[in-house]
């Protein structure tokens, strides 16, 4: 999406279509242009690679690489963090896959998360069309400060299941709303929070909870890129370039993470969040 087609994207919606029309500021409009180089185009393969082989090692969709990247590459938060959800939809399948083939995926669970994103990646949307730039950076640093708390709390297991019952349905679905607010909001998959709750509050191993994060992230992946597309937030390029490349190495992560001990898969994740966690926090710092 270029720089004249946001401009264009800004103009007031017709009659009767004010509902979708975009809350952009003039800062998101001089800000936001995509690097389409050669250069940047290079830079997306590598980033598709780079999210294909962190979705099937940990489990998650890739928006915790793919939003930094895009932002680095010239979009605004707002619309790399839109951008990415589309992004997720075919590397989180391609997940699934790899995932469901072994048995680690638990189908029940998925789906109460699930049902519980569809209602949270809505609300997360619509948040992301109206908050700050500088909101959203810092949620975005507040996020990776959770998650990596968490991680380092999680005691992972290879044998362990989710028992179901009426307090676990009822926490699953729960969770999912949440999960999906922050999803839509900051343009991450959900399995970055999904992976540590379901092995924390819900017992599973860590394979199953990669394997279910990973099925029920993209289905509301899809409905909330479906709501930032009507708000004309997604470059659609960029997700196809990077989502296409991570859907092809996706299996080659999963099949480390089955090669590698829970533990350290464990120190690899939270090595990852950390790094992570200092650049996102430069730039919320630099970006004032």
């Amino acid at each position: 999406m270029t720089q004249t087609q946001l401009k264009s994207d800004a103009a007031p919606a017709p009659a009767g279509d004010q509902s979708h029309r975009p809350h952009y500021t003039p800062a998101d409009l001089e800000e936001n242009h995509l690097d389409d180089s050669p250069r940047g185009t290079v830079v997306l393969l590598a980033v598709g690679v780079a999210v294909g082989i962190l979705s099937g090692l940990f489990g998650i969709g890739g928006g915790t690489v793919i939003v930094p990247a895009l932002v680095w590459l010239g979009l605004t938060q707002r619309h790399a963090a839109a951008t990415s959800m589309l992004a997720i939809v075919p590397t989180s399948i391609s997940g699934v896959c790899s995932y469901a083939v072994n048995g680690n995926v638990d189908w029940i669970a998925a789906t109460l998360v699930f049902c519980g994103m569809l209602v949270g990646g809505q609300i997360g949307s619509w948040l992301l069309a109206r908050l700050p730039e500088k909101v959203l950076r810092w949620a975005f640093v507040v996020f990776l400060v959770f998650v990596i708390v968490n991680q380092v709390m999680s005691n992972p297991s290879r044998d362990a299941q989710i028992e179901m019952h009426a307090a676990t349905v009822a926490g699953l679905v729960v969770f999912g709303v949440i999960a999906g607010i922050l999803a839509g909001l900051l343009g991450i998959g959900g399995g970055a929070i999904c992976v540590p709750a379901l092995t924390i509050l819900f017992g599973a191993s860590d394979l199953i909870a990669r394997g279910t994060s990973l099925l029920a992230m993209f289905p509301n992946a899809i409905t909330t890129t479906i709501a930032n597309v009507r708000r004309r937030m997604v470059h659609v390029k960029a997700a196809l370039i990077i989502g296409v490349t991570a859907a092809v190495i996706t299996p080659l992560g999963t099949w480390v993470a089955g090669a590698v001990s829970p533990e350290a898969n464990k120190v690899l994740f939270a090595l990852y969040l950390a790094a992570l966690l200092v650049r996102s926090l430069w730039v919320a710092v630099r970006k004032k």
